[in-house]
């Protein structure tokens, strides 16, 4: 196991690894196509956002994982701040190594230090394997989520 995975905030000249990440599995294949500029474009957006910030894994300079972390004020859960996790990815080389189980702890601790109160994300209902990671990790089935799109 490689134990020298350093997380820390993305740069720009990252987005064409982090899109790679996204796309290494099957459900990403089919849904991220397009072209780098509308990633590059994403991202510029999401930094001037300040709450909304892109998160790498990098191992000896070699992006291999990453996370998308968004802190979102509110009224619920008395005016408590949650963070949303989104499109978290490790290589596949490198699953089942412990990287998985760094990342979320990073998130973790990058929302406590935030002042959320939660943390919350969605999964496909299809990555099964994933909802056995994050049940291993403490994370409970609590709600139903929906989705549609606006397109």
């Amino acid at each position: 196991m490689s134990d020298n995975i350093i997380f820390r905030e993305a740069v720009r000249d990252e987005v064409p690894a982090i899109v790679a990440l996204l796309r290494d599995d099957h459900m990403g294949k089919l849904r991220e196509g397009s072209g780098m500029e509308a990633y590059l474009a994403a991202f510029d957006a999401m930094s001037k956002e300040g709450a909304n910030r892109q998160f790498v894994g990098v191992i000896n300079g070699e992006v291999v994982a990453c996370y998308q972390l968004t802190v979102i004020s509110g009224l619920s859960l008395s005016a408590s701040r949650r963070a949303q996790i989104e499109a978290v990815r490790v290589a596949a080389h490198l699953r089942g190594q412990g990287h998985g189980a760094r990342l979320v702890a990073d998130a973790e601790a990058r929302a406590r230090e935030a002042g959320a109160r939660l943390l919350q994300f969605t999964s496909n209902a299809e990555r099964k394997d994933a909802h056995r990671f994050y049940q291993r990790l403490g994370y409970a089935a609590s709600h139903t989520g929906f989705k549609k799109s606006l397109d």
